[in-house]
């Protein structure tokens, strides 16, 4: 049953009480095949600069586009476990930021929908380099984290070597505007969906082409 006004699913389709709310219990962080274990938070940003197009005679922007490349960024906290430091974690053979001399990928894997590998949703962060490392020796907590901050180049999600949005809106009551280039950047086959060609004629017709 959905809600009357948004449309949200209360229960599935046989009228069961039923639990959609996202959880990361079902979430399982790898390097080089390797499974992270107490890691306490993970942390993605994903941004870039946007430009208002202005022109004298008119009080307000007449158009926007993209100044620059979408930067990739984020942090990891981790409970020093294992008699391993946070870099040692994610598979690197050093312990201090200046030794790291080859970026590495971060593997997420998101069981959340199924337990089945083929339906999980496997987001890769591609050629990430650490850019620092926070500990702290504390008297008054004596448990020690530690906390990576890094960046990247790309990051991309598939869904059984599909797009992961497609595969959503097949089951959504409320649709989901679906464009070819967008679809092949979300998945990695561009490092931006402005690589593709026809861009021009993409902002000037159906913006779905």
């Amino acid at each position: 049953m959905p809600t009357r006004n948004t449309g949200s699913v209360l229960q599935d389709t046989e009228g069961n009480n039923a639990t959609r709310t996202h959880l990361s219990t079902n979430i399982i962080i790898k390097v080089d095949d390797n499974v992270i274990g107490a890691v306490k938070s993970l942390q993605i940003n994903e941004s870039r600069e946007v430009k208002m197009i202005d022109e004298v005679g008119t009080d307000g922007h007449i158009d926007s586009a993209p100044t620059r490349s979408t930067d990739i960024s984020g942090s990891c906290t981790r409970t020093r476990f294992g008699r391993m430091r946070i870099a040692e974690a994610f598979s690197r053979g050093f312990v201090h930021v200046g030794a790291q001399r080859i970026p590495f990928d971060i593997e997420i894997q998101d069981f959340f929908a199924d337990s089945d590998m083929g339906n999980a949703i496997i987001t890769t962060i591609n050629n990430v380099w650490i850019k620092s490392i926070e500990v702290t020796y504390s008297a008054e907590e004596f448990i020690i984290a530690e906390t990576m901050t890094w960046v990247a180049e790309s990051i991309w999600s598939v869904l059984r070597e599909g797009n992961v949005a497609s595969a959503v809106a097949n089951g959504r009551s409320q649709p989901i505007i679906l464009n070819a280039f967008e679809q092949e950047a979300d998945r990695g086959a561009f490092r931006g969906s402005l690589d593709a060609a026809g861009l021009l004629n993409a902002f000037l017709s159906d913006p779905r082409n």
